[in-house]
């Protein structure tokens, strides 16, 4: 039998293998993805949800590079939310609870519809090398495969193992086994790898709770979507939503909790893996929040036809019985059922600070390493992870220039830079504050940033393309329109008096009252009758484009669940409504992105002072030792890469400057 030669081997079909398999397939490399069970394809293994702070803004990101997981939520959504609309528009982030098995047969199909791309369902035990160059790959049942490059997704299974109690069983899911082999290989060559820890709580079966005495989570009545493409979801089209339900924890909880304190492996130090400290398990809360007396928890639905709901902040590793017996104690929970219990996995990973920002390792040259591999946890910072790694290994191999995104650019660009150039110390998670840019990089902009760098990728379709610059014309025509016509007192005043803010004396430009917080740009331009013609010039663009057909726009028309309607039902007003809302946050934001912008332009000089890939730090003799050692270790590609590294002074940064003549 001849022995199959592939471009690319994706080992793993998690959300990070999904999307870097094809991300490479569609931009023209020959891919295998192999993966041990192909039924649990892109698997939910902890909340059945997407997004969240930062997370969601990674996903529209996502989306906007021409990837699938924006696609695949909003065809699986049950019940969508935007969060921290309290607050300013860089904080918004999206946020969808998903039918997790939809999910997965949605991404199942994806795969299995995208050409250049095999499937194989086995084991990765080890890499093959001709000298130091990958070659290829060998699996459990004595299969080999060839190939130029590997992408490395192996989630939690690299020699995983559960634990509830003192029960201790090998897997890197419930009732899943471990993948064995590659991380002792790959330490072997150089590869520099540890432990961390995550857990998830126990699944509910709702035919046991009094919903009666729980309280439900109040829906969006207006919900929203990840991807940009101009279809509604089935929620958006009327579909019920399915609510979440609140519960607390009481003093009884804990009381019981605290007995399985002596039988917990984290606290007895068989877990020796670094735990995530924004998800601490229900124990870790316990003692670190020991005067709290009640922590809020989340009964999340795991799908439209199942009765399994997942308890958001409950994961223990604590023995069985203590689980069950705390659960008792909650209100509305008494008598309750579980279909699987709260464990804890730990896992090895490998250092991220031997990664290039390609995510290609700085060891082993066309080994790239995507998602919690890297240290990191959540499907969102995974799958944008694979994404990257799926572009640049496609690039390197056709003699192209590297894609890479820079912190102003994308939270995906701070998500990477962080972990080359910081590292992990935990399971890391995006948050907004990680990044600097944030008005930048909102949710509602991610298409306008990053659609443009996809099409010349050959990851964004025609129609994606043609439909995004429709879009942003229209914006860029409305906030001309606001910063041109002014409006007379007695054309506003009666809309300022209703949401009492001050009345005009003279005509006002409508941007310069946009810059009030309490007004929106919808009443203003009622005033306005130009402002008609934008939206019918929509509308007529909107239709123009219904004769473009592209593979992506098929797909996402044929998803086995949750498909869209047909292009020719796309909904021009609910496009009118995105577009008014992102003209009026450039309007009302201007200064702050203007501050912004001006501030990344200015660090930006940094950004493209590069460093040889070769320099020997050590020779710097002005530089301190500290600094000489950790650019030696960390191998940073630019000044300003290099002065986010910790131990790295504004001093040292000096040194570098001058020594390379700047």
């Amino acid at each position: 039998m001849k022995i199959p030669l592939y471009d690319i081997i994706v080992i793993g079909a998690g959300h990070a293998g999904c999307e870097a398999a094809v991300a490479a397939a569609r931009m023209g490399s020959k891919v295998l993805l192999i993966t041990m069970d192909l039924n649990k394809t892109a698997q939910m293994s902890c909340n059945p949800a997407i997004g969240g702070i930062a997370k969601g803004q990674i996903v529209c990101e996502i989306d906007a590079l021409g990837g699938y997981s924006a696609i695949v939520t909003d065809a699986s959504t049950i019940q969508f939310r935007m969060l921290n609309l309290s607050k300013g528009p860089a904080m918004w982030s999206p946020r969808a609870q998903c039918d997790k098995l939809h999910f997965s047969i949605n991404w199942r199909y994806i795969l299995e519809n995208t050409s250049n791309l095999d499937l194989w369902h086995d084991m990765v035990t080890s890499l093959t090398f001709r000298e130091s160059n990958i070659c290829g790959v060998h699996v459990s049942m004595g299969a080999k495969f060839h190939c130029k490059s590997v992408i490395l997704t192996a989630g939690t299974f690299l020699n995983g193992r559960l634990y509830i109690g003192n029960e201790m069983v090998d897997g890197g899911r419930m009732g899943e086994s471990p993948s064995l082999g590659l991380t002792e290989q790959l330490s072997r060559l150089g590869c520099t790898t540890a432990r961390m820890k995550t857990g998830t709580p126990p699944r509910i079966d709702a035919r046991s709770l009094d919903l009666s005495k729980v309280v439900m989570q109040e829906l969006d009545p207006n919900p929203s979507k990840f991807s940009y493409l101009p279809f509604k979801t089935s929620i958006q089209r009327g579909k019920p939503q399915k609510p979440c339900y609140i519960v607390h924890t009481n003093e009884n909880v804990h009381d019981i909790l605290r007995t399985g304190f002596d039988e917990s492996p984290l606290f007895q130090g068989k877990i020796t893996g670094i735990g995530p400290r924004y998800c601490p398990s229900i124990e870790d809360k316990l003692r670190t929040f020991a005067g709290k007396d009640s922590h809020q928890l989340f009964l999340e639905p795991e799908g439209w036809n199942t009765h399994e709901y997942y308890l958001q902040g409950f994961a223990s590793s604590l023995p069985l019985r203590v689980q069950m017996d705390a659960l008792q104690e909650i209100e509305g929970l008494r008598g309750v059922k579980i279909f699987t219990p709260a464990y804890a996995v730990e896992y090895d990973f490998f250092d991220p600070t031997e990664l290039k920002p390609t995510l290609e390792s700085r060891i082993l040259p066309n080994l790239y390493f995507a998602g919690q591999v890297n240290g990191t946890t959540g499907y969102e910072e995974a799958a944008a992870q694979g994404l990257i790694a799926g572009i640049n290994a496609h690039l390197k191999l056709n003699g192209k220039e590297p894609f890479i995104l820079k912190r102003d650019e994308a939270y995906i660009g701070v998500l990477i830079d962080d972990l080359i150039t910081k590292g992990v110390d935990e399971p890391y998670r995006m948050f907004t504050s990680r990044a600097e840019y944030r008005i930048l990089l909102r949710q509602d902009n991610a298409d306008s940033r990053l659609t443009e760098m996809g099409y010349e990728l050959g990851l964004v379709d025609q129609f994606r393309y043609e439909y995004t610059k429709l879009k942003h014309d229209t914006i860029s025509a409305y906030i001309d329109l606001s910063n041109s016509t002014s409006l007379r007192p007695e054309d506003i005043n009666d809309y300022l008096r209703a949401i009492n803010s001050a009345e005009i004396t003279t005509r006002k430009k409508i941007s310069n009252l946009l810059s009030r917080p309490d007004t929106s740009i919808k009443p203003l331009l009622k005033n306005v009758p130009r402002g008609t013609f934008l939206e019918t010039g929509l509308t007529e663009g909107l239709e123009a484009l219904s004769s473009i057909e592209t593979e992506q726009i098929q797909n996402l028309l044929d998803l086995p669940w949750g498909k869209t309607a047909g292009k020719e039902e796309i909904d021009s007003k609910y496009v009118h409504e995105e577009i008014l809302q992102s003209a009026e946050i450039s309007i009302k934001y201007k200064g702050y992105i203007e501050r912004e912008k001006a501030i990344a332009d200015k660090l930006r000089r940094l950004e493209n002072l590069r460093i040889p890939d070769d320099f020997d730090f050590s020779k710097v003799t002005s530089l301190s030792m500290e600094c000489r050692i950790k650019l030696n270790r960390y191998r940073p590609r630019t000044i300003a890469q290099a002065a986010r590294i910790s131990g790295v002074s504004p001093a040292d940064i000096q040194v570098l400057l001058i020594y390379f003549g700047r």
